[in-house]
């Protein structure tokens, strides 16, 4: 079978790593990068240190509005799909590249697969659950990370071709776990573990909007850590914009963004992460590092649950206190254990379960 495979953001090409490499094993895989992450940090060192394979397109879309971005990459997408003619467009997780290559292939008949199906924060206003809904409405095969995710489909219909695979980010994160231990950038930035946090903050409801960079910077500045913040650009342009100057009169400290293996040992080793992206949230639960979430809602509806992740928007108070509050748990954490800590995303075997129902697909 022919597959052609998009991604385009970091949180993709991670996804893709194990993916890539299970399919290639019975499959012929074309890549296709749509270039919506186009900096060399966000982009194509991950390429090499996850090693995956180098993309056969880079569509070089870059960014732009949602409307003028999604469209350039359906354009350039179709082409590819018109010369190339697969048997099955793969698409990951919830970017206008991911509803790009679902419509596309939709369109002309080829059979769409979602890796990371059926997530759902109820929030229509955030463009990625617009992305998520539509990806997975016009999928034949929905490859879904928890049973939350399958409850959700159903109520929307959906139950044919969906199956509960685990998530691929735990087979990335073993995978890759040994690799990160090596990484010195603790070394580099002159940082003890447990001595810092960790932040990431990229979401439009947050970068564009200057009342709530101002509050999740606030919220920063108070904390009884030093704040480590690999800035996305956009986020670094709407605090250059906005005129927030984080540094030098306080305990942030912003950095370039990281390769995948060096913010995984940063994570790895944190008291606590503050971050707006859904990645992140499962990343830390996964390392089994308290989490504070710079949103009101999250897909990541297992975190919150088990007690390692807190909702505390964009609010400078209720974040400080989400800080104390999960991080004065763990400090008082009794016989080894924080808090409950479920396998609701699997046991690293995603990649290999996609590969086998997408076989059998190709065999009915």
């Amino acid at each position: 079978m022919k597959i052609v495979s998009i991604v385009g953001a970091r949180p993709q090409f991670i996804k893709c790593a194990p993916v890539s490499r299970a399919l290639r094993k019975d499959h012929q895989e074309i890549l296709v990068h749509t270039g919506q992450h186009y900096d060399e940090n966000m982009s194509g060192i991950f390429f090499e240190e996850l090693s995956i394979p180098t993309p056969d397109y880079h569509l070089g879309i870059g960014s732009g509005s949602h409307g003028a971005q999604t469209g350039r990459m359906l354009a350039a997408i179709e082409e590819v799909l018109l010369k190339e003619v697969p048997d099955m467009v793969l698409v990951y997780g919830d970017t206008n590249s991911t509803l790009a290559g679902a419509l596309a292939a939709a369109k002309l008949h080829i059979p769409v697969a979602h890796v990371e199906a059926g997530l759902r924060s109820f929030d229509r206003s955030m463009p990625e659950e617009i992305n998520r809904v539509l990806t997975d409405h016009a999928s034949d095969l929905l490859f879904v990370p928890t049973q939350n995710g399958v409850a959700n489909l159903a109520r929307e219909g959906i139950q044919k071709g969906v199956y509960r695979v685990g998530d691929v980010m735990v087979d990335a994160l073993l995978f890759n776990r040994e690799l990160a231990g090596r990484s010195d950038i603790l070394d580099r930035l002159d940082l003890e573990a447990g001595a810092y946090y960790l932040a990431t903050v990229h979401r439009a409801s947050n970068t564009d909007d200057e009342q709530h960079l101002r509050s999740i910077m606030d919220s920063f500045v108070a904390l009884d850590r030093p704040v480590i913040f690999p800035a996305h650009p956009r986020t670094r342009k709407y605090l250059e914009q906005y005129g927030i100057a984080p540094e030098p009169i306080s305990n942030i400290r912003l950095i370039e963004p990281l390769p995948y293996l060096d913010m995984l040992q940063l994570l790895g080793q944190a008291a606590a992460v503050l971050t707006d992206s859904g990645g992140v949230q499962k990343e830390a639960y996964i390392l089994q590092v308290p989490c504070i979430t710079l949103r009101e809602n999250t897909e990541w509806v297992e975190t919150v649950e088990d007690g390692w992740n807190v909702l505390a928007g964009a609010d400078t108070n209720r974040i400080i206190a989400a800080v104390n509050q999960i991080t004065g748990e763990r400090r008082n954490q009794q016989n080894g254990q924080f808090r409950t800590h479920s396998a609701h995303y699997g046991d690293g075997t995603a990649a290999d379960a996609i590969r086998r129902i997408i076989s059998a697909f190709d065999k009915e």
